[in-house]
């Protein structure tokens, strides 16, 4: 399995990137891991908040292959804990998922195409994060799920 990463708009601060850096080194290890960066879009002061969410969800959804399972990172998505995560990614692999698509959508969320073209939605805490911030947060819980499926000492329980 391959797992794809979408993110809406580049990292903007050095520290979030350098923690990003640092997962997707730890993660090759494990599993192929694809990140890649949508770029935001331009000129949007003259484009209401559902015109930015139907631009970015065409942009999102050419990035998607037919066979693809697309996982929303969605504040009203379900709640994992870190093991129930990586039991989550462990039933992927064994249903023979081609590609898993991760995907962080811009400031306002996603479009209803991009809703309906979602397996499942996944939130990381009912807390709010800023959309930069979660991309470090999803990855570290993401090698968090490898190391437990291998059975490696990273997770406490």
């Amino acid at each position: 399995m391959k797992i794809q990463f979408l993110v809406v708009g580049k990292t903007e601060d050095k520290y979030i990137q350098t923690g990003l850096d640092i997962y997707l080194v730890r993660l090759k290890h494990y599993v192929p891991l694809d990140f890649k960066v949508i770029p935001e879009l331009k000129n949007t002061n003259s484009m209401s908040v559902t015109q930015q969410k139907q631009k970015e969800g065409e942009l999102i959804l050419k990035e998607l292959e037919s066979s693809d399972k697309v996982v929303l990172l969605d504040e009203l998505g379900k709640e994992y804990t870190s093991v129930q995560f990586s039991q989550f990614i462990q039933q992927q692999m064994n249903s023979s998922v081609k590609r898993l698509v991760f995907v962080v959508g811009g400031p306002y969320g996603f479009s209803e195409e991009v809703y309906k073209r979602a397996s499942i939605k996944i939130s990381l805490s009912q807390m709010t994060f800023s959309h930069q911030m979660i991309r470090l947060l999803f990855l570290e819980q993401l090698y968090r799920a490898y190391t437990i499926i291998k059975g490696e000492p990273y997770h406490h329980q």
